[in-house]
């Protein structure tokens, strides 16, 4: 296992990190799993051995549920492990039970450390924009939740790059703690944080948590062209994500993940993931595992080396199509590109002129 800085701060955090979604399974999260505090405290051992020293989960799985998993599961490995958890959701049909306010933020924090039985979250997570509560009051309630020691670090999920800028700039200006990370949905089917949220977090040095790697099921190798996909995975059961623009492209994402996984005797869920750690700006994967066989299967993509051949099969055929402004940059002959998105557009600018060569004959 390997570890990477996480932004801006100086925590290590393992490439590879154990997602919580299945725990518990309630409260409308029943098709994502039922791993219970027992299967729960397996998997963590598990993880430790392999090496992984982050376990994220949220109030909102399970409504509480997968916390009081984790709760009664880590027990002596809670120093151990890097804590993260995320608030922000309706938790209830009190309007005030949600959003990043300074009363929600505080009260579901506290709900938290009681149902994961610690006195600290190491990183807490805003776990998506509110649209009514000013960054500045969120900012002051997280740097309060920083200073009374019951978290260490704050971070973002499922922001835009604006709302992210918009946080670290006002963050700035008054003196209050910045995000270290942010947590983002990204996989070979569903590139598009390439257009802003991964160059914004090279640019600013924002660590990149990515949650739902594998389309969550959807690229595990279950799901396969002219196949009906099994009831007793997530795919097949009705859970409504990831939304999937293009099913077609989606297989032939699929097709191409399975076929290197052929040629390296390897797993399709496992080169998915493989390839996904190869990509710039990524800090972690975080893998929601509900058996033990999934969950020793993808750990074992920590260890898998993709050649570069592979790497630029399957970036060939995930990529999406040049977006503005960026296919601008190229027909209008910008120079100067800004190094945290040229890492992207030279791999766009290809299909230009691959369509330009195309044109000529």
């Amino acid at each position: 296992m390997k570890y990477r800085k996480l932004g801006q701060s100086g925590l290590l955090v393992s490439e590879l990190a154990l997602g919580s979604v299945p725990f518990a399974g309630q409260a409308g999260f029943e098709k994502t799993g039922n791993v219970d505090a027992k299967a729960a405290r397996r998997f963590i051992d598990i993880a430790l051995e392999q090496g992984v020293n982050i376990l994220d989960t949220a109030d909102l799985y399970s409504h509480g549920g997968a916390e009081e998993v984790i709760g009664d599961a880590l027990g002596v490995n809670r120093q151990r492990i890097i804590l993260t958890s995320k608030a922000r959701s309706p938790m209830s049909d009190d309007p005030n039970d949600s959003g990043a306010t300074r009363y929600h933020l505080i009260k579901s924090c506290e709900g938290s450390l009681r149902r994961l039985k610690t006195d600290h979250i190491d990183l807490y997570q805003i776990h998506n924009w509110d649209g009514v509560t000013s960054v500045e009051e969120t900012l002051r309630a997280l740097e309060e939740l920083v200073k009374s020691g019951k978290v260490r670090y704050v971070g973002t999920s499922n922001y835009t790059a604006w709302q992210m800028m918009k946080t670290l700039g006002a963050a700035e200006f008054h003196r209050l703690i910045k995000p270290v990370s942010q947590q983002i949905y990204y996989t070979p089917e569903s590139r598009e944080a390439e257009f802003e949220l991964l160059p914004m977090a090279l640019d600013q040095n924002i660590g990149t948590l990515i949650w739902g790697p594998l389309g969550e099921g959807l690229l595990t190798g279950t799901v396969r062209r002219n196949a009906k996909t099994p009831e007793t995975s997530r795919q097949g059961n009705g859970w409504p994500e990831p939304y999937v623009h293009d099913m077609e492209h989606a297989y032939d994402v699929i097709d191409v993940l399975s076929d290197v996984a052929e040629e390296a005797n390897a797993t399709t869920a496992q080169v998915c993931l493989a390839w996904l750690l190869t990509r710039p700006g990524v800090t972690s994967l975080l893998i929601g595992s509900r058996t033990e066989e999934q969950l020793r299967d993808n750990l074992a993509a920590a260890s898998l080396e993709l050649s570069e051949a592979q790497r630029k099969r399957i970036e060939q055929a995930t990529r999406p199509a040049p977006r503005y402004p960026y296919w601008h940059r190229f027909t209008s002959g910008m120079d100067r590109l800004d190094p945290a998105e040229k890492v992207f557009l030279d791999e766009y600018k290809q299909t230009l002129d691959q369509r330009k060569d195309l044109d000529i004959k």
